[in-house]
């Protein structure tokens, strides 16, 4: 029987992300997307079944099947008549993005060559500008293949970049498959680019995108009514990303924008007062997804590090059957819990043996901390502690003690082990001589169950130092 095994990650970079190290030290990258999709919406025109029904100025629309919707390709139309060069004269200095829906570039060459005048990236945006959730993986392949192909015939290279956007569970697997993206945009998950690992062990960079930072909240509910409420998202979102920054922790502030809907007059100034309030910064990096992308291959390579929810069962159980010690059976059980991405760092994997224990018999914990062995006691003298109770006591000196250290602890010992039933447990790398004989001298004077629960909390303790010395934290 298979395992479970839950495959989102939901811990990402955790609460340490790496130093992004933006180009001249820049404490913010700032990123935008201009979405291409004008000509690749839904019409029968297109050999679609029904009219587009999303992002426009009719909030709420419904397809219509079988008919053109003239309002709708009207709207869309705007964008690419208006829209679009009202932002590439705004822009046309900036190093930003475009998503190209492959149909839509075909039917704009004058568009098309101005991006490229501008110096812009074009990125592709899919085939056409539709759902693909229903799709069989098959279509999807065809048509991820035939975008990269018209897309290299109306722009004259391939793109590097892929967004879908109205993706499938599947988009991002087909196309880190293709092999020939530095990035695949569809996910939202971050601030930061990062690496996925994709079916067969193939790396594939994720340059995550926004919904929240993107005009398309013009023309949904709930969303901006007014271009002053998308300046002052924009402003505060880029002042949080940038105080992070200050500290030491550089981020990427993604933008999304459509000809259609941040092109019309009454909202394009909120883009252009913002542009010119982060450009009044000198420590922020404004640059294309496949700049970003590049940067990040080059100084933040795939970390192939052990992940514990990938391994076979054996591996498990070499690696982490000793983390509680000669107490294999809480590994083997953890093993068939739902383990994913967020177990396979020191926390995450600690947390799922720690269930294992706090969940086992009172007679079972009872045999963890029977195995344990005496702090100093005739085992350690013997040199016949397991490798990692060695290096543990000596951490604290207590491979180093004096006579009367030594005849202190036998004694402590045995009145510990006569009164509880148990040997003392301590995690000793959170101490020294010390601040462990005055703990032995406290706890001593528990009753019975409060140092059961001492002496288990201990345990736990212990397992999360060694998860630590094999795993990430």
């Amino acid at each position: 029987m298979q395992v479970p095994r839950y495959p989102r990650d939901m811990i990402g970079y955790g609460a340490n992300p790496p130093d992004a190290q933006w180009p001249g030290g820049a404490k913010l990258a700032v990123q935008i997307v201009l979405n291409y999709e004008e000509g690749g919406e839904n019409c029968i025109l297109h050999g679609d079944a029904a009219s587009e029904a999303f992002l426009s100025e009719i909030v709420g629309s419904a397809q219509w099947p079988g008919q053109r919707h003239w309002n709708m390709e009207s709207i869309y139309e705007y964008g690419s008549r208006a829209g679009f060069w009202r932002l590439h004269r705004l822009m046309k200095d900036l190093p930003i993005t475009v998503y190209g829906v492959a149909t839509a570039l075909a039917r704009s060459p004058d568009q098309v060559a101005a991006m490229k005048s501008a110096g812009w990236e074009i990125a592709s945006h899919g085939l056409k500008w539709v759902e693909h959730k229903d799709m069989s993986e098959e279509e999807e392949r065809t048509q991820i293949a035939e975008a990269i192909q018209l897309h290299t015939e109306v722009v004259g290279e391939r793109p590097r970049g892929w967004y879908t956007g109205r993706c499938s569970e599947n988009t991002v697997r087909l196309v880190a498959e293709e092999g020939g993206f530095d990035y695949v945009a569809d996910a939202y998950a971050d601030d930061l680019p990062y690496w996925l690992q994709i079916e067969g062990g193939q790396d594939q960079l994720i340059v995550p995108y926004t919904l929240d930072c993107n005009d398309m909240r013009f023309a949904t509910p709930q969303g901006f009514n007014s271009g002053d409420q998308f300046l002052s998202y924009l402003k505060d979102s880029f002042d949080a990303l940038y105080e992070e920054g200050e500290a030491g922790s550089p981020k990427m502030l993604s933008i999304g924008l459509h000809c259609r809907l941040i092109g019309r007059p009454g909202r394009v100034m909120a883009l252009k007062r913002f542009l010119d309030y982060a450009r009044g910064y000198s420590d922020v990096w404004f640059a294309t997804r496949q700049q970003i992308a590049q940067h990040w291959a080059r100084l933040h390579s795939p970390h192939k590090a052990s992940r514990p929810s990938q391994m076979e069962k054996a591996a498990f159980m070499t690696a982490f059957g000793g983390i509680f010690e000669h107490s294999d059976w809480i590994a083997e059980r953890a093993f068939e819990l739902e383990l994913g991405p967020a177990h396979d760092t020191a926390g995450g994997l600690h947390n799922a043996l720690s269930r294992i224990f706090r969940s086992a018999t009172q007679e079972e914990r009872l045999g963890v901390l029977l195995a344990h062995p005496d702090l100093a006691g005739k085992l350690a003298q013997a040199k016949r502690l397991t490798l990692e109770s060695t290096s543990e006591q000596a951490s604290a000196g207590l491979d180093a003690l004096t006579d009367e250290e030594r005849a202190n602890f036998t004694d402590l010992n045995q009145k510990y082990s006569k009164k509880f039933g148990f040997p003392f447990i301590i995690a000793v790398r959170d101490h020294d001589k010390a601040s462990i004989m005055q703990a032995f001298l406290r706890r001593i004077e528990h009753d019975r169950g409060t140092e059961f629960a001492e002496a288990c909390r201990q345990v736990e303790r212990i397992a999360e130092f060694r998860l630590r010395d094999v795993l990430p934290s």
